[in-house]
């Protein structure tokens, strides 16, 4: 009687071990998905650097097609390059196409989607003011991007340029050429737990179910300075968060279009996938994201309030699109899967515009090809707001 006594009462502590194992798993999971990375190593090395051309440490990003950045010399240097021009063992020549800050030499470098570095003013010449727009969270800092002296008749038309999780304002940069040409005047904010911008206790991201009210504040500022209407740019988690304001605030009868660069249109298809990108069962990874929305759940991963990723699912919500789209979205996307947009697409031809790409990384397609996006960009705010006509 003893010994089966012991038995079961072990039977039950290993029960025990392995459902504390996977909820540590599925919390530790959660955790990194709203984990802001605030600080980004060195991930490559520039071993030659010649008049036309630097030779870099082959990395996945290194050997991509396109037009990239490089940080140098702990941020402080900064050069761009172009297309691969050789490929030997670990070793990838690419073109410089040009050298922004301090004088590439040999040594560690960090990779640069973005292509350009700085601000609209520095990075493209386009003048600009640094701003604070008044939030519920606090200040948060912004560029304000007029529209070109002598700029046609836009009806009032503002764009606000949202960059994704884990970035930088820089992000929206390549965007800003086309719509400022099209005379609208531009709006690239940050938002809450950002580098620049305020911390919120914890210090984590709702994934769009609270940063939205931050670019509501920014849509608001817009208004109030003489806006109209709004177009509203995003990329990658940006996507979410424009999404979520167009669902949930009252300024959304303002907001004329969206301009979508694979954006998350369902949270538990790239978390799935994520999962399976660090080899984490995807049922743990599952129970990890019922951990965001769970009264208890939520304080084991460390946040104040619930995140719902059910109402971040545009594929079920597809019935509720009621604007016009431009999705632009890589097959080859590595951290957003394209498939859920290409769902989206299918249910909404009416409203939805996509232009699918194959060779793009995450939100790279205007790096693999700058005229295509720019163009298919530029043709679609002509079309559905008939700005610049």
């Amino acid at each position: 009687m003893r010994a089966r006594t012991a038995a079961a009462v072990s039977a039950a502590a290993t029960v025990t071990g392995v459902a504390a194992a996977a909820t540590g798993v599925a919390v530790s999971f959660a955790r990194a998905v709203v984990t802001p990375r605030r600080h980004r190593p060195d991930d490559l090395e520039v071993l030659q650097v010649g008049a036309r051309r630097v030779v870099l440490s082959v990395t996945a990003d290194t050997v991509v097609p396109g037009r990239y950045g490089v940080w140098t010399d702990g941020g402080r240097g900064h050069f761009r390059v172009g297309e691969v021009l050789e490929r030997t063992g670990e070793r990838v020549t690419r073109e410089l196409l040009g050298v922004d800050h301090g004088v590439p030499a040999p040594g560690a470098g960090r990779w640069n989607q973005y292509y350009y570095a700085g601000d609209p003013t520095s990075a493209l010449g386009l003048q600009h003011e640094e701003v604070l727009v008044p939030s519920e969270v606090g200040d948060l800092p912004c560029w304000s991007v007029p529209a070109p002296d002598g700029a046609p008749d836009v009806a009032g038309t503002w764009a606000v340029l949202v960059h994704g999780r884990g970035a930088t304002r820089e992000e929206a940069l390549r965007a800003l050429p086309v719509l400022h040409g099209l005379g609208l005047p531009c709006l690239v904010p940050s938002y809450r737990n950002d580098a620049d911008a305020v911390e919120v206790e914890p210090g984590l991201y709702g994934l769009g179910d609270t940063e939205w009210h931050d670019v509501e504040a920014v849509a608001r500022y817009a208004l109030e300075r003489g806006a109209r209407r709004l177009l509203l740019v995003g990329w990658s988690m940006g996507g979410a968060i424009v999404l979520q304001l167009v669902a949930r605030s009252p300024l959304a009868e303002h907001v004329a279009a969206l301009v979508l660069d694979g954006p998350v249109v369902d949270w538990y298809d790239v978390l799935d996938h994520q999962a399976r990108q660090r080899r984490v069962p995807v049922r743990l990874g599952r129970y990890g994201l019922q951990l965001l929305g769970h009264p208890v759940g939520r304080r084991l991963v460390g946040l104040r309030g619930p995140v719902d990723l059910r109402r971040m699912d545009w594929v079920s919500r597809a019935d509720e699109l009621a604007l016009p789209v431009l999705l632009l979205h890589s097959d080859a996307d590595d951290y957003v899967p394209s498939g859920p947009s290409q769902r989206l697409a299918r249910a909404r031809p009416d409203l939805v515009t996509y232009v699918a790409s194959s060779t793009a990384r995450h939100t790279k397609e205007w790096n693999v090809d700058p005229a295509g996006w720019e163009s298919a960009v530029e043709g679609f705010v002509r079309s559905k707001l008939e700005v610049g006509r």
